[in-house]
């Protein structure tokens, strides 16, 4: 057997999207496009006869912080080293900057014994929302002009500039909303089609009462069925209102650095972007 490591092109990183869908994760369904966008050559694969066996990104933010992420053998071929070898391709990626991941419960014992410390659980919250549809002046869509303003809002709550990730994540047809008051931006959320009704990620704000606003909004805008959150566990006030509304929680994961944890604004994040970039 003659295994291949190599970086993926679009084709293949929506494969590797398709396999995390078929795990059960819902990931977006036009994800791999905004993935790519935020270092295309942040997702590694293993090939075995021409055939992808395994995938993994290993997304650098900068110099100094990445995130691995879309950790996946294909069922047919796992216990044959594929995984492993795609683990070891991006770390060795990433170097030594401060990597974070979101770790199954199944898997942290293993992330802890690779020098990964566990910082809070992450909590997905899915149902479909009995929410207030009112109209709220302070709520906007984000259109280019106001693209600065959101770049640096986002810098409080990520642990590295995204511009590249973010200029796709924020357009359509992605919905994406911010509150401003005043001309000052105090929140953002965007909301993506997935396989399974719409997911909200990220949702970052100053307050509890300016994220369950903006909830309400993407809520209302992504139409019937299911709406997906994954909510840190410092956000315990907003699950409360997320079950009150009618979502419920469900599987959980844990946010994991090795190196030094970033500091930021914990506080205001009300739901993480994504489980696969951070």
């Amino acid at each position: 057997m003659r295994r291949t490591i190599r970086t993926l092109a679009l084709d293949e990183v929506e494969s590797l999207v398709d396999w995390a869908a078929a795990e059960g994760w819902n990931p977006g369904l036009g994800d791999a496009v905004a993935f790519k966008a935020a270092d295309p050559e942040g997702f590694i694969g293993a090939f075995v006869d021409g055939e992808m066996v395994a995938g993994i990104s290993a997304v650098a933010y900068g110099d100094d912080f990445g995130f691995i992420g879309l950790y996946i053998c294909r069922p047919d071929r796992r216990g044959e080293g594929h995984g492993k070898a795609v683990w070891d391709a991006g770390l060795a990626r990433l170097g030594d900057r401060t990597i974070g991941l979101d770790g199954v419960v199944e898997q942290q014992a293993n992330y802890r014994s690779m020098g990964f410390a566990p910082v809070y659980r992450t909590i997905r919250f899915v149902g479909s929302p009995d929410v207030p549809a009112e109209a709220d002046s302070d709520i906007h869509a984000i259109r280019p002009e106001l693209m600065p303003d959101v770049l640096d809002y986002d810098g409080r709550f990520f642990p590295a500039p995204r511009r590249s990730f973010l200029e796709h994540w924020l357009r359509p047809p992605h919905m994406a909303l911010a509150i401003v008051k005043d001309g000052v931006i105090e929140g953002y959320g965007v909301a993506r089609r997935c396989r399974d009704g719409c997911k909200i990620g990220p949702l970052f704000s100053n307050s509890l009462d300016a994220a369950s606003r903006l909830f309400a909004a993407l809520a209302g805008i992504s139409g019937p069925g299911n709406v997906h959150l994954d909510v840190p566990e410092t956000s315990g006030q907003f699950a409360a209102r997320l079950t009150s509304a009618g979502l419920e929680p469900g599987f959980e994961t844990a946010r994991m650095y090795r190196g030094k944890a970033p500091q930021l604004t914990q506080s205001g994040v009300f739901a993480i972007t994504t489980l696969e970039l951070g």
